[in-house]
């Protein structure tokens, strides 16, 4: 692998690292009451840069040699009606998530965060304990963060268009994508890292990050899913021929 490549992928990495999953929930995550649980970031970042290699992967080395057969099953009537209906469905389900609901919202988000790095409550005689918090809530919290953005990870498939393009072979693209991976969740170690070391210089800029998304994180969902279920509905409506059939009435 060249300079120039190698160049390419590392920025379109450090792209796809200030993305919600990447960046902002980490940042959400070590700001929990308490000590940071080093461990348990870890597992997040963990399970979503395996996430990530596990998509890029299937894409470069399988989903690929069968394109043509997926394009065809994607052109059926009942595949458009199915894309319609998914499209219809998520528009709708969007406007669950109204600036109306950021009180109940805020509350629900920081339960999930409890559940996922657990709490730390007064202890008897030794100062706190820690309760464990489920390692399978900030599992599934990772999965759903990357599986959200698999619809907008634009850089991520530009690098894997380059990786195949590079001609690299399976060794050398499975060490290209999971150091893909690894440059994509590096920044979010180094917070963590700036957060054991030096807290009270760090934690201002985290507690700023996270009042933001306390207000703005019901709302955004919100949007991502009205305009991906927008495009959805939209395409399939144009290619079934339901747009022009409705303006040429």
């Amino acid at each position: 692998m060249d300079l120039t490549l190698a160049a390419g992928l590392a920025a379109l990495a450090l792209i796809d690292s200030t993305s919600f999953g990447t960046l902002l929930i980490p940042v959400w995550l070590l700001l929990a009451p308490g000590r940071v649980r080093a461990g348990r970031i870890l597992v997040y970042l963990g399970a979503v840069a395996a996430f990530y290699f596990a998509v890029g992967m299937a894409i470069v080395l399988g989903a690929t040699a069968f394109l043509p057969e997926i394009t065809a099953a994607l052109d059926t009537d009942a595949a458009m009606w199915a894309q319609l209906a998914l499209g219809v469905a998520l528009f709708a389900v969007s406007f669950r998530f109204d600036a109306k609901r950021r009180k109940e919202g805020g509350g629900r988000i920081g339960r999930w965060r409890e559940r996922a790095m657990g709490t730390e409550e007064p202890g008897g005689g030794t100062g706190t304990r820690t309760r464990t918090g489920s390692i399978a809530s900030l599992i599934g919290l990772a999965l759903a963060a990357a599986s959200v953005e698999v619809a907008t990870m634009l850089p991520y498939l530009a690098a894997i268009g380059m990786v195949t393009a590079a001609g690299l072979g399976a060794a050398g693209t499975t060490l290209t994508m999971a150091g893909y991976c690894l440059v994509m969740i590096a920044p979010a170690l180094l917070l963590m890292t700036a957060r054991l070391v030096a807290r009270r210089a760090v934690e201002p800029l985290l507690v700023r990050v996270n009042d933001w998304m306390a207000k703005h994180a019901a709302g955004a969902t919100g949007w991502i899913l009205g305009i991906l279920g927008f495009l959805l509905a939209r395409d399939a409506a144009m290619r079934l021929g339901l747009l022009e059939a409705l303006l040429n009435r």
